[in-house]
This record gives structure tokens, sequence and C-alpha cells, in this order.
């Protein structure tokens, strides 16, 4: 097979031919597909994204290349990427490379080419699904076999794989107010410097940190990151949640920590048809009656019922923010007897970096958070 030639084959025998994208080879994921028209060096640095096979819905792709202020980690995590019209030359002040050379450089396997209308709207009535694509075997059908060998997203215990192997502090920018553990279960580069704007010390643990590690910050507060994976399978990182309830501090959990926020409290969790993902997103604040629109990455869902709240026994437990396309449950509050915030999640990426920032009011929702408790202990 020439090096501008690919494969694509889904899970069900759908296939794709394309140009080659990125570096050669072949490669396996979950396909899913991104709504986002900017934001797309963003979208590939997220560990999130880690065994995924994106498509990009928006047509040109790559058009202001790659620089090295705006990744949200130290390397790709998407598992392969598919676009249909790359840019050919990249335009922007900022670039210092190419999105195809940057894939390349990294090893990421992509295709271009296809109609990734007709492959997004494949998806979204089928359901995200497993894929392979390939630049050194035409044979559709011997990939497909392979494609079904590799292991669904479902059951995916992911967030060891995408976690820093140690610790360390991002430090309150001006005058340090508060100290909070962040547990880093795949956590973007922004995530912490909006905490450390609104005066915050964090503390970034290991995905494998014990509850005592958490406490032994001696933190005023606690954050869960976003991250890829089943949370059904994240059973250590609930129970150190649970045990954070326990002590009474405050929590506030984006994405997979909004699923596993659900799960300390006693919901389930389920996997989407085909999730969302991109910028766009339309979500209800109930809180404040105020349309947010939102970044989001996620296959994951929390159950929980939309209307009234629910006993725990960590105080009562709300929906505080709904999905305005399907009403999937985008966010979580817990109060204690008093009617006051305790704990807060979000099932969506309020740091934003590439936008939009209707949401950013969260982290000062955090310290305002941080701040009460304090002075209720004080």
């Amino acid at each position: 097979m020439s090096r501008d030639v690919a494969l694509l084959v889904l899970e069900d025998g759908r296939a794709f031919r394309g140009a080659s994208f990125g570096a050669e080879g072949e490669t396996f994921g979950e396909a899913v597909f991104s709504t986002g028209m900017t934001g797309y060096q963003e979208t590939l640095t997220d560990p999130s994204y880690h065994r995924q096979v994106v498509v990009m819905t928006a047509p040109h792709v790559g058009n202001t290349g790659v620089n090295d202020e705006d990744p949200e980690s130290g390397r790709i995590w998407v598992a392969g990427y598919v676009v249909r019209d790359p840019a050919r030359v990249p335009s922007s002040w900022r670039a210092v490379r190419s999105l195809d050379d940057e894939l390349r450089a990294q090893g990421v396997v992509g295709i271009s080419g296809i109609d990734t209308r007709a492959l997004t709207r494949h998806l979204r009535e089928r359901g995200a699904m497993r894929v392979g694509i390939s630049t050194t075997d035409s044979d559709a059908d011997a990939l497909l076999a392979r494609v079904r060998q590799t292991a669904p997203m479902q059951g995916a215990d992911l967030a060891d794989a995408v976690t820093t192997a140690e610790p360390y502090v991002v430090p309150a920018v001006g005058e340090r107010r508060f100290t909070v553990a962040a547990l880093d279960l795949g956590i973007k580069a922004m995530t912490p410097v909006q905490l450390a704007r609104r005066g915050i010390d964090v503390h970034v643990l290991p995905s494998t940190s014990s509850l005592d590690d958490v406490l032994a910050v001696q933190p005023d507060g606690v954050f869960f990151s976003n991250g890829p994976g089943d949370p059904a399978t994240a059973d250590r990182a609930v129970e150190v949640l649970r045990g954070v309830l326990d002590h009474g501090l405050p929590y506030f959990g984006i994405c997979f920590g909004n699923q596993l926020f659900g799960r300390a409290l006693g919901f389930g969790t389920y996997k989407l048809t085909y999730g969302h993902r991109g910028i766009n997103q339309p979500v209800l604040d109930r809180t404040t009656g105020k349309v947010e629109v939102t970044a989001h990455n996620h296959g994951f869902a929390v159950d929980a019922p939309l209307d009234g709240g629910t006993d725990t026994p960590h105080g009562r437990a709300e929906v505080s923010h709904v999905c305005l396309n399907d009403d999937v449950v985008e966010g979580l509050r817990l109060v204690d007897a008093n009617g006051r915030l305790t704990a807060f999640s979000v099932q969506y990426h309020p740091e934003a970096a590439a936008g939009p920032h209707d949401a950013g009011y969260l982290f000062d929702r955090f310290a305002d958070l941080l701040a009460t408790s304090q002075g209720a202990h004080a």
C-alpha cells in the first residue's frame, strides 16, 4: 500500500478509503466525532481522548498549524485522527510546524480526504464503535477482523495510563488563599492554571493516590479532573472521594470527576450512544437559569433523577446542570441539612482553553465554596 493511501474500517463493516494523514502504520480505538471548529491542538493533547479515534466534523483542519503554547499535556493522546481537508500550509504567526508534521513526529496515524459528514452521521445513528485505520493493509475484511479483536471502551480502566507519575505543585498566582489537592485522572494543563489564578496552591496527585495521600496535603478542598475510560471501573478513586466527603472537605469535579462524584453519592453511570464532544454544547445551569455554551468530551454520563433531590449519607444531591440537546445530566450539587453547598461537579470543561468561556465562573464558585467552608471552621 503506498504512502498516500489509507483505509478506515468500523466494527460494523463500513469502510472508507482516503489519503494518509500523519504517521504511517495502523491504529485502533473507539471512533468518536468532535463538533469543534477550532481548538484541534487542545483536543489532540487532551488525555480524555486516550484510545479514541477522533473524527473532526469541521471540514478544514490544520489552518493554524501547531505551536508550543496550547497543548493540554505533554503529548498527543488520540489514537487516530480523521479529517476531510487538511490544510496544505499553516497560516499563523504562532505556528512552529504543521499539524501533519506533528502527527508524524508523535506517531499518530490518521486519514484524510474521506466524507466525514457521512462518517459522522453513521456514528450518530449507530453509536460510537471500534475502528481501525491502516496505511499498510488495503484489505478491508482483514482490517475488520483486527478491529473486532480490540477491547471496547465500556469496561476500560484508563486513568492510571494517563496520570502524572509524580506529584507536583502549580503555585497560586498572587496571594495564596487556599490549598487544593487535585487528583489527576487525565488532567488538562489549563485546569490547575485556572485554579491558581484564584489564589489556590494546586497539589496535583497521581490517580493511584490514597485518601491518606490526599489528606497529607492538608487541603482546604479537593478537585477531581477529567479523564478517559469507563467510570464504572474507578472503584479506588470513588472510595477516596467518599472519604473526602466523610471528612467534610469541599469538592469540585469536572467530566470524569463528575461521574465519580455521582458514583460516590450512590448513582450509577451509563454509556451514551455517541457522546458529547466539541466546544458548542448548550447547557442549562439550573441554579442561575442561565444557558452556557460549553466544551465537552465525554462518552459516559451519570444516571440521576433530573427532578427533586436524593438523600445520601453526605447530604442532599441534586442535578444542577442539564444538556439542552438531550437532557443528559451535566452537573451535580450536594447541600447539607441547612441547604448550604458543600460539593459540586460538572460534566463539561470549564477551563476551555480554546473557548468558549461561559463556564469560567465555576472556578470562582469553587473559590467561594472554599472561603465559606474556611469561615465556617474558623
